[in-house]
Formats: structure tokens, C-alpha cells, sequence
């Protein structure tokens, strides 16, 4: 069974070293003390590595059944779900009047990492309860929140967000689910959702479902698309649960992985719902949680691609497999151990320099977010806002990738299910798939987010890149390994750009079909600042003095494979874009 460490030392330095959170002027930050950040990451890592992983497979193996109507967890889901709460883990970045402990939002994604890693399919449920009270915080009525946030901060009640239909995914302008107004001014919902993620199960005495619709009689298409709320179980004026509302799961889907996590089609005949914001503005109210959940999205392609790495390493320094080529290094043994070979260095060297880049980038976003929202920074908010597309997109494909390297180092061994590497490759790919397909990120990100406030904001990312290059050009020993490579990169990423610029506007396809790579280069370069400042960080520590040189050293190291074989990706990403889109576009539909 696949094993899961915590990568707390790790998070402590991004979060301390590189990022130096307790100095930063946002509101609760300087409660965030080395000390007091270490003691809840290793309480938290404790929990993942003991409770969740042991679940990991369980899940996977068992899946959630249904019975007359009832959706069950895996064994012992239930149990743990219930240690959670007792914990006060799913509350823990979430307002103190409604229950929460109200740290920042870059404590609970770190939390959320090493959750996400020991079992996704489990972390779902609190997950997306965590989205669904986020958007009732920001849009509810005060009367909505104090009904339904207490228990959801809790996850006595477990919240979901249902948005597809058969017809439908990302042209939610199609949907057909009505919404009927009534004269005590709630709605009767109507219709069919699917791919509603934790939408049934035994673990709370409530769900509560956000669901868009439209308001008969509204506009067409996407602007007249509202949100509503709606519980499994009515709510009585007291607090209490009253009737059963008209709202049930017709099957369970037969996914690919995250078998652990009930993926439901839901019914809802003639259902009460209230609505959350206001009318026909649903995609707005909706934003708020689907945002959260890109961002989430994006740290759970990093988690699986860590909790792989982890057991690959492992695999690779037991596995006897062959003779070094420079000379026996197990001359005792009747071979060598794996992690002794090239190739196999090169695939590990490449899933660990992702993950440590990967997990500095999603902090130092969690960070813009506790800047936007708690320091009210309308440009940290522009600035994330940007970057969300980068982190779903580029995190979930390269953490998907790494779950395949992963599996790769096991040989035979990787394909067998007996071993556990198939479910975090199969775990990982629905993160390249939901809450906004990737190709919809990359779409979004040139379509829409470039051009955000006349282009302010990524100008704002392209001047923090070159202040830290000016910065830092005095040091020597930052250059060649780091500044050198980051400026080249970032160069291309604005080659990139400026060609959107030129040539989007003669004919849109030029852009829209190199907007994938964009979004890669984006990722790259991002990847590469954060290396660049943790090797600053790495230096820095190494010259005060440290009593753990070797976590130092081996930082600068990875950081250099990813500056000389990963970050010059940028490149080929910047020559694919400028080829234009004649060529994708040649062939006639019917050619295919």
C-alpha cells in the first residue's frame, strides 16, 4: 500500500523563508510565527498520513454504493469525516462568527495540500463544502448565513455546486433547469444536473446545494442565469430540519478514479430553493466558489503528483534493477538500486523539481488571495485573478504528468494494481478536467484575462519579474543558474504575448490556438521566478549559517535541473504560438 509523508519542512521554508509571511502587512499575518504554522502543519500532516492515506485505497477499491436511494462512503469514511470535524479542520480559514478559527487562506491551502495528497476523494467533501460557504458568505442575506453557514463551517452540513446538465458543461447559457418564482418568494427548482460531486451521502444530516437555473421568464442565454439554494432537507425557522425536499440522486456515476467521492446525478422536481445574490446574476454569485475551486483544483493536481513522487523515490532506492555504468554501487547485491541510473534520476529530478516550484507557486497565490480579500488589495486581487487559469491549467497537466513519470520508475510493477501507482494517475486526470476544462483555462486566460483592465495586470506580473532580475543582478552567485534562464523565459512569455497583441487582432484564431502553450509558458515562468527565489532563500540561509546544510544545498540543486531542463519549455511553447493557427485550422471538418 502507497505510503504519505507530509512536506512540512518544505512548507515551513516557503512559507518563512521565501515568502516571510509573519512580515508581510496582510491582516492576520503576524500571528503566522514559525512556531505556530509548524505546530498545525505537523498536527495536520499527522492526520493525513495516518487517518486519510490508510483510506486511500479503500476508497479506490470500494467506491460509494447506493441503496434505495441512500449514497454510503467506503469504509471508513464516515469515522474520519467525523475526526475532521472534531478537529476543526474544515473550518479553519473561515470566519470565527460562524465557527471557523479564521486563519489565512495560505494556512489552509497548505493544510489542504497534504489532505488532498494522503486521500482526494475524501477531501472533496469538505472541499467543496469549504466553496459552497464561500459564495453564501459573499452573496448570501444575512438571514441565508446565519441558517446555513455555522453548520456548513462545521460540515455537520456538507455543501456542492451543481452546474452541468446532459446538455451542457461550459455553455451554461444552454441549461435548461427552471426556476418558478412563488409567492413566499422562493422558487420551485426543476430539472437535471450531473457530475455533482459529494451531491449524496451518509456523512451529514444536510447537504445544501447551489444550484444555477433559470428564472422563467428571464432573458436567454447566460444572462439569465441565476443561483439558488437548495437543501436536501428544509430548514425550520429554529434551526432544526424539517421536510424532505424534492431533491434526489438518480445513479452514482462509474468514474475513472476518485471512486471515494459519491459523483452524482442529481433530480430536482419542483424542488424549493431560495435565491443566493441577485436575479440573473447567478454566474457571478457562482464565480466566487468557482474561482476557489480552480485554485483548489490546481493544488490537487500538485498533491497527487507529490504523494507519486513520494512512493517512485521510494520504489527507486529498494528496487535492484541493473549495474551503474560508471561502476557497481551495490557490490555486495546482485544489482544496483534503481535511483542509481540516469534516466531514472531524470524522471525523479523532474517530478521533485515540480512539486517544490508547484507548492511555492500555489502559497504565494493563497497569498494574493488573503491580500485580496483581508487587506481589500484590488490589485493582488487582479493580479490572482490572473494567474487562476495558470495555477488549474498548468499545475493539473504537469501534476498529471508526474503521476505518469511516477508510475513509470515501477516498470510492470506501475501498471499493477496491487501496488497503488494507477490511482494517482487515474486520481489526477479528473483535475485536468473539471471545474473548467484546461482548454477552457487556456481560453479564458488569452481570451479574457490578458487584456483584464487595459493589460495592467499582467504588467504588474512582468514588473515583478524584472524588479526581482534587477534586484538581484549584483549576485553571482544567482546569475548564471537563475537570473539568466528566468530573463530568457520571461522574455519569450512577452514575445508571446506581444504576438497576440499583433496578430489576435487580424484574425483570431492566431491567438486562440496558441493559447494552450501560452498557458504552459505562463506556468513555466512562473515556476521558474519561484525557483529563483528560493534559491535566493537557499543562499541566504547558507551563508548565515544553518544547521541542516544538506536541505539547502539539495534545494539549489533541484532548482538548477529546473532552471536547465524544464524552464527552457518556454521556447518551443513561444515557437508553436508564433506558427499561427493556419495550420491547425487547415483541414475542413469533414477531413478529419
Amino acid at each position: 500500500m502507497p505510503s504519505y509523508t507530509a512536506p512540512t519542512k518544505d512548507m515551513q521554508f516557503i512559507l518563512h523563508e521565501v515568502l516571510d509571511i509573519s512580515a508581510q502587512d496582510i491582516p492576520g499575518y503576524d500571528e503566522m510565527e514559525r512556531d505556530f504554522t509548524g505546530a498545525v502543519l505537523d498536527e495536520a500532516g499527522k492526520i493525513a498520513s495516518e487517518v486519510l492515506t490508510p483510506l486511500n485505497t479503500v476508497g479506490d477499491t470500494e467506491g460509494c454504493r447506493m441503496e434505495n436511494g441512500v449514497v454510503y462512503t467506503p469504509t471508513g469514511f464516515k469515522d474520519a469525516f467525523a475526526q475532521m470535524k472534531e478537529g476543526g479542520w474544515p473550518g479553519l480559514d473561515m470566519p470565527e462568527e460562524y465557527g471557523g478559527q479564521n486563519m489565512p487562506y495560505v494556512l489552509g491551502t497548505a493544510v489542504g495540500e497534504m489532505f488532498s495528497a494522503a486521500n482526494q476523494a475524501f477531501t472533496m467533501y469538505q472541499g467543496l463544502t469549504h466553496g459552497a460557504a464561500s459564495a453564501i458568505l459573499v452573496h448570501g442575506t444575512e438571514e441565508q448565513k446565519n441558517t446555513y453557514l455555522p453548520k456548513m463551517v462545521s460540515c455537520d452540513w456538507t455543501g456542492t455546486m451543481n452546474l452541468t446538465e446532459p446538455h451542457c458543461g461550459t455553455d451554461l447559457g444552454l441549461m435548461r433547469t427552471k426556476a418558478e418564482p412563488q409567492a413566499d418568494g422562493s422558487y420551485k427548482i426543476t430539472g437535471q444536473k450531473i457530475f455533482i460531486s459529494a451531491g449524496e451521502h451518509d456523512m451529514a444530516d444536510n447537504i445544501i446545494h447551489l444550484v444555477l437555473g433559470k428564472i422563467v421568464g428571464g432573458p436567454e442565454g447566460i444572462k439569465g442565469v441565476s443561483l439558488f439554494i437548495v437543501p436536501k432537507f428544509l430548514v425550520n425557522e429554529d434551526g432544526s430540519l424539517g421536510a424532505r425536499n424534492g431533491v434526489s440522486c438518480g445513479k452514482i456515476e462509474e468514474k475513472m478514479g476518485i471512486h471515494g467521492n459519491s459523483t452524482c446525478v442529481m433530480n430536482y422536481d419542483e424542488a424549493t430553493g431560495y435565491l443566493l445574490g441577485e436575479e440573473h446574476k447567478g454566474m457571478r454569485a457562482m464565480f466566487t466558489m468557482m474561482n476557489e475551486a480552480r485554485i483548489g483544483v490546481g493544488m490537487q493536481g500538485l498533491a497527487q503528483a507529490e504523494a507519486a513522487f513520494q512512493n517512485a523515490l521510494e520504489y527507486a532506492k529498494d528496487r535492484l534493477q541493473g549495474r551503474d555504468v560508471t561502476g557497481p554501487k551495490n557490490p555486495d547485491g546482485p544489482a544496483d538500486p534503481l535511483i542509481v541510473h540516469p534516466d531514472i534520476r531524470r524522471s525523479l529530478m523532474a517530478q521533485k523539481s515540480f512539486t517544490e516550484g508547484g507548492r511555492a507557486f500555489l502559497l504565494w497565490g493563497a497569498t494574493l488571495i488573503d491580500r485580496a480579500h483581508r487587506g481589500e488589495d484590488a490589485s493582488a486581487d487582479g493580479l490572482v485573478s490572473l494567474l487562476t487559469p495558470v495555477i488549474k491549467g498548468f499545475l493539473t497537466d504537469q501534476g498529471y504528468d508526474m503521476t505518469v513519470l511516477a508510475q513509470q520508475v515501477y516498470g510492470g510493477h506501475g501498471y499493477i494494481e496491487e501496488w497503488g501507482m494507477s490511482q494517482f494517475t487515474r486520481d489526477a486526470r479528473i483535475a485536468m478536467i473539471y471545474e473548467g476544462a484546461n482548454g477552457v483555462q487556456a481560453l479564458d486566460l488569452v481570451g479574457r484575462k490578458l487584456s483584464q483592465d487595459g493589460g495592467k495586470h499582467v504588467m504588474a506580473f512582468f514588473d515583478l519579474v524584472k524588479d526581482f532580475l534587477k534586484k538581484n543582478e549584483h549576485n553571482a552567485a544567482l546569475k548564471a543558474d537563475f537570473l539568466d534562464p528566468l530573463k530568457a523565459a520571461s522574455k519569450d512569455l512577452q514575445a508571446a504575448g506581444m504576438y497576440f497583441m499583433q496578430e489576435g487582432m487580424k484574425n483570431p484564431n492566431n491567438a486562440l490556438s496558441g493559447s494552450y502553450d501560452f498557458m504552459h509558458l505562463f506556468g513555466h515562468v512562473c515556476l521558474g521566478l519561484m525557483w529563483a527565489q528560493m534559491a535566493k532563500a537557499a543562499l541566504t540561509a547558507l551563508e548565515t549559517g544553518t544547521s541542516d546544510p544538506d536541505f539547502y544545498e539539495t534545494k539549489l540543486a533541484t532548482g538548477r535541473f529546473y532552471m536547465a531542463r524544464q524552464l527552457p519549455m518556454t521556447a518551443t511553447h513561444l515557437v508553436r504560438i508564433q506558427s499561427g493557427g493556419d495550420t491547425v485550422m487547415a483541414l475542413e471538418a469533414a477531413n478529419f
